[in-house]
């Protein structure tokens, strides 16, 4: 009998202390990227792919490169015509630097231009196994602030257009670039 009772003891002990899994879903989402397109300016409703651009972000040393020329491709993403960037959650403000024609052997063919955005934060409470994530709301006033590098030279972006001030999903078109 005793051994009955100890081993219902030890059953009820070992059931008690399981805990449902408290794991993420990869389809939950998550803080959001700011979706960012870029389109031929001398036809605007068009969308144009870049090529030899890379991105990075400010204090940074590795970005995100778009076909370079002469280089290994098979290392780096293809041309597109829209980019995902992360914001940061630290801070109110990120800063950018966009390099077309990287990789180019003539430095003078380089061009960089810097985009730096301006917004809010907030955060949201998602579940327990995901934590909280974070969306953003771009400065309805100056979201962005676009300027030349050092030495200045001709900018090869020509215009940024807000289309919608909320980062919520990475769905949604938030900046328009034309070049």
């Amino acid at each position: 009998m005793k051994k009955i009772i100890a081993f219902l003891m030890i059953l009820g002990f070992a059931s008690s202390s399981c805990e449902p899994d408290d794991i993420c879903d990869p389809n939950t989402p998550t803080t959001p990227r700011m979706l960012i397109k870029f389109y031929d300016i001398s036809n605007p409703s068009i969308r144009k792919n870049v090529t030899n651009l890379k991105v990075i972000g400010e204090g940074k040393t590795e970005g995100v490169i778009f076909n370079p020329s002469g280089i290994d491709e098979a290392k780096y993403l293809t041309s597109t015509d829209s980019i995902l960037l992360p914001l940061n959650t630290d801070a109110d403000v990120v800063k950018y630097k966009f390099i077309n024609n990287y990789g180019n052997k003539n430095p003078l063919l380089v061009n960089t231009d810097n985009l730096e955005f301006k917004y809010t934060r907030e955060s949201i409470y998602v579940s327990r196994a995901c934590g909280f994530k974070t969306i953003f709301n771009l400065d309805p006033i100056a979201p962005f602030t676009l300027s030349d590098a050092e030495p200045a030279d001709e900018m090869w972006i020509q215009y940024v257009i807000v289309a919608q001030n909320n980062i919520t999903s990475e769905n949604e078109t938030i900046i328009k670039i034309f070049f």
